[in-house]
């Protein structure tokens, strides 16, 4: 199983992945309005820098129209790197571009997924990655288990090269059901990583730990005796 970031926030970036297995980072245009007006290639880049080459970074396109969105597809290839995933939404523009950025090589994150027939036809364009939007299908009454789960099976039968990146989280336990359903990775706000360490049972656990040595031992830790 797969964690990557999704947020475009340099601290927290640096914070995170020096604490948990991170595989990648993933931004959209809504996580990188909450930095402001940043220098955009310039703060991606410097996301590269943290994160190195051997990691995952997706980097959504904002056009709307296909030829839009390869104009901007190759901006983020030039001028950040060629190993960064483009970020498409799956929409009729979408999914022809997709298939053009697919035809070149590139690498693809089919994102905005709400519905199996969305993820089938990414999967079916060659896209890498499908993001189903776990939190928003359940908002919307949808079964985001079943969804994630048919994906899945689709990719163990027709052996599609496509990772299943669940997105849209609101805790950890939404994260444990994709994971189980199917999905080989997730992107999460690092806040839902921190919290799901945090719990007041583990605290107090290591709390009691920590008490029960100490009346034993005092303040020597184990390689200070």
């Amino acid at each position: 199983m797969k964690y990557l970031l999704d947020t475009a926030n340099l601290n927290a970036i640096r914070k995170y992945y020096e604490i948990f297995p991170i595989s990648g980072v993933t931004s959209n245009p809504s996580i990188v309005k909450k930095e402001g007006k940043v220098d955009f290639f310039a703060h991606m880049n410097e996301i590269r820098s943290i994160i190195g080459r051997d990691k995952s970074l997706h980097i959504q396109v904002t056009a709307l129209d296909t030829e839009g969105m390869l104009k901007d597809a190759d901006r983020i290839l030039n001028d950040v790197d060629k190993d960064v995933y483009i970020k498409v939404p799956v929409t009729m523009e979408g999914i022809k571009a997709i298939k053009k950025l697919k035809a070149s090589r590139i690498n693809v994150t089919a994102t905005a997924i709400y519905n199996k027939m969305q993820g089938l036809l990414a999967m079916e364009a060659g896209a890498d990655y499908i993001a189903p939007y776990y939190n928003r299908m359940e908002n919307m009454g949808l079964d985001p288990d079943d969804i994630i789960a048919s994906f899945a099976e689709m990719i163990a039968l027709y052996h599609y090269p496509t990772t299943i990146v669940a997105a849209s989280f609101k805790n950890a336990g939404q994260v444990d059901k994709a994971h189980i359903a199917g999905a080989q990775a997730a992107t999460l706000d690092p806040s839902i990583l921190q919290a799901a360490l945090q719990q007041p049972y583990i605290t107090n656990a290591v709390a009691d730990f920590d008490t029960d040595w100490r009346t034993v031992y005092g303040d020597r830790t184990i390689s200070e005796l």
